[in-house]
């Protein structure tokens, strides 16, 4: 049964050391509830982003939270590059298991099918292999002189995401946010910080219900007002372009980056 919390005890249950998976700034990466991890003293994580990261990413990285971080890209979109991240790289103070996007849809959908790998083309004569060990070229069994690429489950031990509204069964719209129900279906506990909690079933209407999360994949709520900003929301608000890049000029250096998420801490909603 989903459990039905406050935004600090949801941050709660991510602890130091999990494997927690994000998804992109535009697709509901729940940024408000980055404030209480990071007060909570998270650290050691494994971030795994479907298929890549941004601000929240950004910010945990700066933060000191993370020890390895799995994705095909860190942005901050039109701001520019993900200046701590950028700066973790640069001083190794963070691992770093660089990937394609289809690459890592293609784990993801391997741990949801509940089968060790996936083959997957597209990979071979690149670089990137050199990089990633675990990623393991075998034959096609089917034919002869088809080398093919076998990407290994990814499997985390929680995700986490921001969708506009969850009803009182635990249902959650997510809408054409394929890679939110992906990263539910794959993980071991989804949290989900919600706009607002509604009364009616989300799933009593035939015409959106395909857009609807089913309790069942979903582990705790957590009312979380604005909970995506400064990045858009669909269906809710836009994204806020100015303070994400006000983000992108402070954190250039950690004393900025200190700076700001003093301010955003103090400013974000508890």
């Amino acid at each position: 049964m989903t459990a039905f919390v406050s935004p600090a005890e949801l941050a709660a249950k991510i602890k130091s050391g999990a494997k927690l998976a994000v998804p992109p700034d535009g697709s509901g990466a729940s940024v408000g509830l980055t404030k209480f991890i990071i007060e909570n003293g998270v650290k050691g994580l494994h971030l795994i982003c479907a298929p890549v990261g941004g601000l929240q990413v950004d910010m945990l990285v700066g933060a000191g939270a993370v020890s390895t971080i799995e994705t095909s890209a860190v942005s901050l979109g039109e701001a520019g590059g993900a200046p701590s991240f950028i700066r973790a790289i640069k001083s190794q103070t963070i691992r770093i298991m660089d990937a394609t996007c289809p690459a890592m849809l293609t784990g993801l959908v391997a741990a949801q099918k509940g089968v060790p790998f996936i083959p997957m083309r597209g990979l071979i004569g690149s670089d990137i292999l050199r990089t990633r060990p675990d990623w393991t070229v075998i034959e096609n069994p089917y034919e002869k002189d088809d080398p093919i690429v076998a990407i290994p489950a990814i499997r985390p031990d929680v995700c986490l995401f921001h969708a506009p509204e969850a009803d009182r069964f635990g249902n959650v719209r997510v809408g054409r946010r394929g890679e939110l129900q992906l990263l539910a279906y794959a993980s071991a506990m989804t949290l989900v910080t919600v706009e607002r909690i509604v009364e009616k079933s989300l799933l009593s209407d035939e015409a959106t219900s395909a857009g609807v999360l089913p309790s069942l994949y979903v582990s705790a709520i957590a009312e979380l007002k604005n909970g995506a900003w400064p990045n858009a929301l669909w269906g809710e608000y836009e994204r806020d372009t100015a303070e994400i890049s006000r983000y992108a000029m402070a954190a250039c250096t950690p004393e900025g980056f200190n700076g700001y998420m003093d301010s955003f801490r103090q400013s974000a909603v508890s």
